[in-house]
């Protein structure tokens, strides 16, 4: 555990070196620092739709939007359920990330059914990685609809690491892959080279183009 102050530089600094802060609980004040043994990743160019997804993104039941409602998302992340009793979202963490957010560092994609949030994904991006912080859903598919639409946006930026820290079996439809250690440190520290844009060309600050969910479609494995 620790209670050095959890700021923007610092938690910058920890993902630069491949480690990244959690809390025991969301009422708990202090974080560790993690850097598994074995990290979970989506490879960019194949990041696998299933089909049933695939249409549910075609047929636009949500609307997308990119950093419209960044606390709000991390909020629903923290939120605890019957399937998730507990949250390592805790208040220091929600206020260090929502001060990356402000600094264009933190990033969230967000679906909405009519004006309810209905889910969401946050992150940070940081050179050609973006570093998959955590998700949510309170109506079916919406996180996945979000996850589509945010691996468009990547791929489109010229990124070339999604870090998701660990795998799960949700995760695991996506193509998500456990590597070890020293080949995540390896890939970081080639993306930490490369320039990339969250906001590349045909996508609006705040809304995805359906341009963008077509490409991912067209490009990506279905089944």
């Amino acid at each position: 555990m620790t209670t050095v102050e959890l700021t923007p530089a610092l938690i910058l600094r920890a993902y630069g070196c491949g480690l990244f802060p959690m809390a025991e609980g969301k009422a708990e004040p202090d974080v560790f620092w993690v850097d598994p043994e074995s990290r979970g990743v989506i490879p960019l160019d194949r990041f696998h739709v299933p089909r049933r997804l695939a249409r549910t993104v075609r047929a636009g039941h949500f609307r997308i939007t990119v950093n419209r409602d960044f606390p709000r998302v991390v909020r629903g992340c923290a939120r605890r359920t019957g399937r998730r009793p507990e949250s390592w979202i805790n208040g220091a963490i929600f206020e260090a990330y929502c001060a990356l957010h402000r600094q264009g560092h933190a990033h969230s994609v967000e679906a909405w059914r009519d004006n309810a949030l209905v889910g969401g994904l946050y992150g940070v991006s940081l050179g050609a990685a973006f570093f998959g912080e955590s998700m949510f859903s309170i109506e079916r598919d919406a996180s996945k609809v979000a996850l589509v639409h945010l691996v468009a946006r990547l791929r489109a930026g010229a990124f070339t690491l999604l870090d998701t820290q660990f795998v799960t079996p949700h995760l695991s439809r996506f193509g998500a892959v456990e590597i070890p250690r020293a080949r995540y440190h390896a890939r970081l520290a080639e993306a930490l080279e490369r320039p990339a844009s969250f906001y590349p060309a045909g996508f609006s600050d705040d809304s995805l183009s359906a341009a963008g969910s077509e490409s991912v479609q067209a490009s990506t494995p279905m089944s």
